[in-house]
């Protein structure tokens, strides 16, 4: 189902959900002409109550979910920036060859991270994206290997520079991957198609159609969805990390 849902953009989710409601509050009404207007307090308002607080709470702990995960995508990308720009000072501290080496697939990676991350890949290219990743790391550990052998002094640091390079890499992969689970998207489009199919009832009822007031409510969650739906898509949504961080270290390195 995760899959089924990630074939389609924010905006089109987001679409279907204002098209859900619309239609629920549009069939309510017609069901609610069936019924004679009631004096006095109808209990049916106590549901509708109900129902728009659990939309409310739904659409606010999501929002807040995905607002969550692209603070730590964000910050995802400032720790492989500095874990990379902490393992490049290191390598500049090394002896020749191993200096200009090590640099060299250090700078490479950074780059190859900046214009074409495999986190934001799909498919058979994601697969060789992250292949390669993983070559360039074997080669680090490959210089780093050979420069510890040769007796370099900073040998633990070496060491804990480039753990901290392949493990703030798994870290921003992780966060990349992370989504909002299918049952959640389904429950956000049940808690707000019900509302407006109970909206719609009672106005019908009472012969008192409110059209702009309804309109206004379906088109707020509907943008409300579309922005948790957007977060919830860092390969392709329009709320994207920015990567300054990492073009700002790759700068640093110079050529």
């Amino acid at each position: 189902m995760d899959n089924i849902l990630e074939r389609f953009d924010a905006w089109f989710i987001a679409l279907a959900f204002g098209v859900a409601m619309l239609g629920c509050w549009s069939y309510g009404r017609r069901s609610g002409r069936r019924y004679a207007s009631e004096t006095g307090e109808d209990p049916g308002t106590k549901f509708i109550d109900a129902s728009m607080a659990l939309l409310g709470l739904l659409l606010a702990f999501t929002f807040a979910i995905a607002l969550g995960r692209y603070d730590q995508r964000r910050l995802a990308v400032v720790a492989e920036s500095s874990a990379l720009g902490d393992f490049y000072t290191c390598a500049s501290l090394l002896q020749e060859p191993y200096r200009s080496r090590l640099q060299d697939v250090i700078r490479e990676h950074a780059q190859n991270q900046l214009n074409k991350p495999h986190e934001t890949l799909r498919g058979a290219d994601e697969k060789d994206a992250t292949q390669h990743c993983l070559e360039r790391f074997a080669r680090m550990t490959d210089i780093a290997r050979e420069a510890i052998a040769a007796g370099t002094p900073i040998a633990l640091s070496l060491t804990n520079t480039l753990n901290n390079v392949t493990s703030s890499s798994a870290f921003r992969l992780a966060m990349y991957q992370a989504r909002l689970p299918w049952s959640v998207v389904v429950l956000l489009l049940l808690a707000s198609a019900v509302p407006a199919y109970l909206i719609g009832e009672k106005q019908g009822a009472s012969r008192k159609a409110h059209v702009s007031g309804s309109v206004s409510f379906i088109v707020l969650v509907t943008l409300v969805v579309f922005v948790i739906l957007d977060f919830n898509e860092p390969h392709r949504g329009t709320i994207v990390v920015s990567q300054d961080p990492l073009q700002r270290i790759i700068q640093s390195m110079g050529k």
